[in-house]
């Protein structure tokens, strides 16, 4: 009986120890995923900023060309409608994506193209123990200057067995719920006009002062 226990329990940690071994694998292959697909972002930025001024619209092209593969961007702007969802129909969701992308170049293209070089690198990559389809990836910015800033991509495998991006958080401030809070203040403002909300969401996204929350986080 004792024997027999014994075998039970070395199987058991046989097992845990080979799921050890498959998670610190697959959060590898993920870290070389991510480390891949930053540093071509950064590299197209450094590339391309002179096409900033002389082509705004070509620099936006480049941009999402590089990060379609990386960011779900439609799963983003989702999250930010929320429970409004319901009211838009489906031409005023693929209006609001493509408004949402556009938002997120205008707010910060300039702020990078203008930067001195900077570089970003992966400090830690974890798949959550309890949902092996989720992941969290610690990013660090480094700027010219030294300054360090602390960035957290939320990451989610697809059916197909791809990692896409679906948030991320900056110096302790959590994007997407920054911009789900302000799409249901101006259905509030707009007395649930959801049409002028995303006709108007460049404008609100601008106005917007993430920098502000990030000091003071």
């Amino acid at each position: 009986m004792r024997a027999l226990k014994a075998r039970v329990l070395l199987i058991l940690a046989m097992l845990v120890l080979a799921a050890g071994q498959a998670r610190a694998s697959a959060e590898e292959e993920l870290r070389v995923y991510v480390d891949e697909n930053t540093q071509k972002l950064v590299q197209k930025l450094t590339e391309q900023k002179g096409l900033f001024e002389e082509d705004p619209q070509a620099f936006y092209q480049v941009m999402e060309d590089t990060l379609d593969e990386f960011v779900d961007f439609r799963r983003i702007a989702a999250r930010v409608i929320g429970r409004y969802a319901r009211q838009t129909t489906p031409e005023q969701r693929d209006d609001f994506v493509e408004r949402f992308k556009r938002s997120l170049f205008d707010a910060y293209a300039q702020a990078l193209v203008e930067s001195d070089n900077f570089e970003m690198a992966v400090q830690d990559v974890e798949i959550l123990p309890d949902n092996s389809n989720r992941a969290s990836v610690q990013m660090q910015l480094t700027s010219s200057d030294g300054n360090r800033y602390a960035i957290t991509y939320s990451m989610y495998k697809t059916g197909e067995g791809r990692w896409l991006m679906e948030n991320v958080i900056v110096e302790g401030v959590n994007i997407g719920l920054a911009f789900r809070d302000r799409f249901a203040q101006e259905m509030e403002q707009n007395r649930g006009q959801i049409q002028t909300v995303i006709d108007g969401w460049g404008d609100a996204v601008e106005s917007l002062n993430l920098e502000k929350e990030m000091d003071e986080s």
